[in-house]
């Protein structure tokens, strides 16, 4: 213990000897932080929420999602996807704005919210930000929109089959009512034209069942493009530099430097 207050009081000692070296150092180092801070390129992130879509109307068992969320994360970091939006802005693969693109994309899954992937990315300013995050949503909505045609061409196929079906029978049901009508005034009690008009009823039952399930899957709240659920977000402080974190990075190694530069000096002193 008393090693120890021995040898923090001469490194106390030394300092203060050596006090300009310290200072001199400490404010290098803080300059060359100030100049780092306001000659470097800022950076802004923006924020995008893509929910993802679905079909509504799928064979059972199957994922109602375009594209499984898992699927859509390696989607969007293949080199073809990012180079497709970058294209997409006029921008040249190996640009500037391009390589940040591809290096500051961050990808958070949030399957419990949708599912929906929350991507980050980055800009030389806030309205380049924005303009980046909404052409990557924009060409992931393109691609599924392909995707989900054959499925929703599929179900409306479908609705308008169930339509025509439903329309066949209740001519048919008019039909038989009429019929049975008849039979009922010239006194023949049940006929087939009753039993008949039974069975129509209950097609006619079922057929309107399948018509309101087909039109509530195929309504928005089943079936759905790849979208953005709100706007695109851009804090108004740059991501980069960020100066506290910076000057207090560039008082720490100052500090550290500084002390150093008084027990070297002090070193060279006692050698000479």
């Amino acid at each position: 213990m008393e090693r120890d207050e021995i040898y923090l009081i001469d490194m106390w000692r030394i300092l203060v000897r050596e006090w300009k070296w310290c200072l001199a150092v400490l404010v290098v180092v803080l300059a060359v932080t100030y100049a780092f801070a306001h000659l470097v390129r800022r950076q802004w992130e923006a924020s995008a929420w893509i929910l993802i879509g679905q079909v509504g109307q799928v064979p059972p068992g199957q994922d109602p999602k375009v594209e499984p969320i898992a699927r859509v994360l390696e989607r969007l970091q293949t080199a073809a996807f990012q180079d497709e939006v970058t294209t997409s802005l006029g921008l040249a693969h190996d640009s500037r704005t391009a390589q940040l693109y591809r290096k500051s994309m961050k990808l958070e899954p949030l399957p419990y919210a949708g599912p929906m992937v929350r991507v980050n990315v980055r800009g030389d300013s806030p309205a380049q930000a924005r303009q980046l995050a909404e052409a990557t949503v924009a060409r992931l909505r393109a691609v599924h929109r392909d995707m989900e045609s054959t499925p929703l061409s599929l179900a409306h196929g479908r609705l308008d089959e169930v339509k025509a079906e439903l329309k066949e029978a209740i001519a048919d049901r008019d039909r038989l009512v009429q019929a049975a009508g008849k039979d009922e005034a010239s006194g023949k009690g049940a006929s087939l034209a009753s039993v008949m008009l039974a069975s129509r009823n209950e097609d006619i039952r079922n057929l309107q069942m399948q018509q309101s399930d087909l039109v509530t899957r195929l309504s928005a709240s089943f079936t759905y493009e790849t979208s953005l659920p709100w706007p695109v977000y851009v804090p108004e402080r740059q991501a980069f530099p960020n100066p506290v974190l910076t000057y207090g990075i560039g008082l720490l190694a100052g500090l550290g430097l500084g002390v150093f530069a008084g027990v070297a000096r002090n070193a060279a002193r006692r050698r000479a």
